[in-house]
């Protein structure tokens, strides 16, 4: 697919009415400026994690502890992980699918922290080896993931 049509296929199946506007203004923008894959990269990583959360039971519901106070959400790694075991019995193109995902999420360690935006656990990549090449890789795959939204 080109871009367009990769922008498309997003749009497509993306949340009306949450996520379908944004990337409208994200297509236009890429359209008209190309170079500004570098301000809608993080936009693309964030709705890559809220996709996968959607095949999980931690979308659309606020997880409490027994005292009622809020639980962290899964995130990165992690979420994918919860998506993989919730999900044994899906297509093997959408688990395979998944397990390639966690090539974008990844743990960080004491030598990386504050250095690269796994210290927010969304993408794997230093924002300064962002590329034209990444985001189309990124919007790729997001499009791939995307018939399995569950929006």
């Amino acid at each position: 697919m080109n871009i367009p049509e990769l922008f498309e296929e997003i749009i497509q199946y993306s949340h009306f009415w949450n996520w379908s506007p944004d990337w409208q203004v994200a297509k236009d923008i890429y359209t008209s400026f190309p170079n500004s894959y570098s301000v809608l990269t993080p936009f693309a990583y964030s709705y890559l994690e809220e996709l996968i959360r959607t095949t999980t039971s931690e979308y659309g519901i606020e997880i409490l502890r027994e005292d009622g106070t809020p639980k962290k959400r899964k995130v990165g790694v992690n979420l994918i992980n919860l998506a993989l075991e919730e999900n044994k019995d899906k297509s093997q193109e959408f688990l395979s699918l998944l397990e390639e995902l966690k090539g974008y999420f990844s743990f960080s360690t004491k030598f990386d922290s504050d250095d690269n935006r796994n210290s927010v656990l969304h993408g794997y990549m230093h924002s300064r080896f962002w590329s034209d090449k990444s985001f189309e890789k990124l919007l790729s795959d997001i499009a791939r993931m995307s018939k399995f939204a569950n929006f």
